[in-house]
């Protein structure tokens, strides 16, 4: 087990530039399965969760190339079913989430898929219902095995049809999307969620023979086909690690230039910095903020505190709601940060009020940041980093604190950002792991 030994209150400076989006890679490397024939990604994020879809793919007999950290080859020309359902499989795909992403390719063109129960983040409830009543919808038999803890899926035809989902879910869609490009006839997808990393995918598919319109909407009509193809494919920046920078910059009053930052993909999330006032400057594609001193906390027109939490995309991200709460802890004002959608991504604040945050936990959807306005500093603390993004708010605070903190459980932080302490030395920061 390592950990982070941070001693902060130190100004950082400098330019960083963000990794390819963690969740687009986790869609993107799991529809190389979808064709026999050669598919080469780039801007691959060198992170644990990535690391570890790649290294299942290869244990499922795909061939790999990665010819750099951050491209690689795959052609899944001779797939090894039977891996799928071996103790090793389980072991190593309970680990990771995103491992329930193999199970739309693999329908559609082997006609059978295993899922083990869900792993990944501690954050709350994460159902599979979405994924597994719409694939029964378009033609699979379900079953539950106990004895091996696996949902087993055969489709010996699929067939498309009208689907309405109950929740806008990402991984969701992008599952059902791609079981559908394979099925027969017209499948027609209902409140599908419509993330920048879904139209990365269904771009991806079309290049590769899918026919699928709606792109960038809430309905998708998939059209099934008989054979996809090989393609190239390059990630977006990963915009959670955009916002992560533009906090990090605002607590430590440091000067940072994000560069190669995908602005015309970042929606609404400046915005939702803006408004807790952090000033930023777009230059071309690169995002610079300036060292501030303070920044303010906005109100809604009628003075009324300013309320900021998440909502399917173009609605903000729950996967920065951590950052923002941390940013604000320096802000002059107040704000009621409300996240919707997990039920335990804010239990990290009684880390953040030992530190001397002064934040109210209402309950656990809701808290209240009272800001600072650098009246005092956070003092350093060892602490434990329960989730992916609640790590990286945390160790935001860790550099903007008076003092040593240890962060601990930073393989949580390593599932989702690449070399942090390496990058974040190069702006200055003192941190090592240790």
């Amino acid at each position: 087990m390592h950990s982070f030994e941070v001693t902060g209150g130190k100004k950082l400076h400098g330019e960083i530039i963000p990794q390819g989006a963690k969740n687009e890679a986790l869609q993107i490397i799991s529809a190389v399965l979808l064709t026999p024939e050669k598919v080469t990604v780039t801007n691959i994020p060198d992170i644990t969760d990535v690391n570890l879809l790649i290294e299942l793919l290869g244990d499922m007999n795909v061939k790999l190339e990665r010819t750099e950290r951050d491209t690689c080859s795959f052609r899944a020309d001779d797939i090894n079913i039977d891996y799928l359902r071996s103790e090793a499989y389980k072991k190593k795909s309970g680990k990771l989430r995103g491992s329930v992403l193999l199970a739309g390719p693999m329908l559609a063109r082997f006609r059978k898929a295993f899922i083990p129960k869900p792993g990944g983040d501690k954050i709350g409830r994460r159902r599979l219902d979405t994924h597994i009543l719409n694939f029964e919808k378009l033609g699979a038999a379900f079953t539950y095995h106990e004895e091996d803890g696996f949902f087993h899926l055969e489709a010996n035809n699929l067939k498309g049809t009208d689907l309405l989902l109950d929740e806008p879910s990402v991984t969701g869609t992008a599952n059902i999307i791609m079981a559908a490009t394979m099925a027969k006839g017209i499948t027609t997808i209902y409140n599908a969620a419509c993330e920048p990393y879904i139209q990365q995918l269904c771009n991806m598919l079309n290049r590769m023979g899918a026919k699928i319109s709606g792109i960038g909407s809430n309905r998708l009509t998939v059209e099934g086909v008989d054979y996809l193809g090989g393609t190239e494919h390059r990630m977006l920046p990963d915009m959670i690690e955009v916002g992560s920078f533009i906090g990090l910059a605002a607590m430590t009053q440091s000067a940072i230039t994000i560069k190669n930052a995908g602005i015309e993909q970042l929606g609404i999330i400046p915005e939702k910095f803006q408004q807790l006032g952090i000033h930023m400057d777009f230059i071309g594609d690169d995002i610079h903020i300036p060292a501030q001193e303070s920044y303010e906390i906005q109100t809604f027109l009628d003075g009324s505190v300013m309320t900021i939490s998440d909502h399917p995309w173009p609605g903000f991200t729950p996967d920065l709601l951590s950052i923002v709460l941390v940013t604000a802890i320096q802000a002059k004002g107040s704000v009621l940060i409300h996240q919707k959608m997990f039920e335990s991504r804010l239990f990290f604040v009684d880390k953040l009020i030992d530190m001397g945050a002064r934040i109210v936990l209402c309950d656990p959807h809701r808290a209240v940041v009272i800001g600072l306005d650098r009246e005092q500093m956070l003092r350093g603390i060892t602490m434990s980093s329960p989730d992916i993004r609640a790590g990286v708010a945390l160790l935001i605070a860790a550099l903007s604190a008076e003092g040593k903190s240890i962060i601990q459980n930073i393989e949580q932080i390593d599932r989702g950002y690449q070399d942090i302490d390496g990058r974040l030395r190069k702006l200055g920061a003192d941190i090592k792991r240790i």
